[in-house]
């Protein structure tokens, strides 16, 4: 696709952020069952659900603007992703684990607020109103998944780890 136009370059972030919801709905329940909180786990849980309402809103604005829904494959979530994979792979403490996958959860939200953001912004400009207005509900939602991480960082972690040194 050429990016000519900005219609161009919005259909084009459309289909890059398909296919990181899309990468993430595959991801997020080896996230969850990686999590040793359960409190964590659940969250990741909550937000597949969310991030499959993602991709079906995505699918809406693909429709109302006469496009087929199809992603382009969306490589910086493919690497986010790996290095959440590569997270689940090592050996520690599960408190420290469970602080990196949140590390890991929160650069996929951030990603993905940039990345709804601006194609928010390109809809408002071509006078998408109706894709606007989707676009946004899926911005806050994100920005809303990113503070519920900050939280369990802020509570679980840090609760966990103080039991742990509790212990020793």
């Amino acid at each position: 696709m050429k990016l000519d136009s900005l219609e161009n370059l919005f259909v084009h972030e459309l289909k890059d952020l398909l296919s990181a919801e899309k990468q993430l709905v595959k991801a997020l329940p080896k996230m969850a069952k990686g999590a040793a909180s359960g409190p964590l786990r659940t969250a990741f849980e909550a937000h597949l659900e969310q991030t499959k309402g993602h991709v079906e809103r995505l699918e809406k604005i693909f429709s109302l603007i006469g496009k087929s829904a199809r992603a382009e494959y969306c490589k910086a979530m493919e690497g986010l992703i790996e290095e959440g994979s590569d997270l689940l792979e090592e050996e520690g403490s599960p408190v420290v684990k469970d602080a990196a996958l949140i590390g890991a959860a929160q650069r996929v939200e951030h990603y993905e607020i940039s990345a709804y953001g601006t194609t928010r912004t390109l809809a408002e400009l071509l006078g998408q109103n109706e894709a606007v207005e989707l676009l946004q509900q899926t911005l806050d939602e994100e920005k809303e998944t990113d503070e519920k991480l900050t939280e369990l960082a802020m509570t679980e972690v840090s609760s966990q780890a103080q039991e742990s040194t509790d212990t020793r």
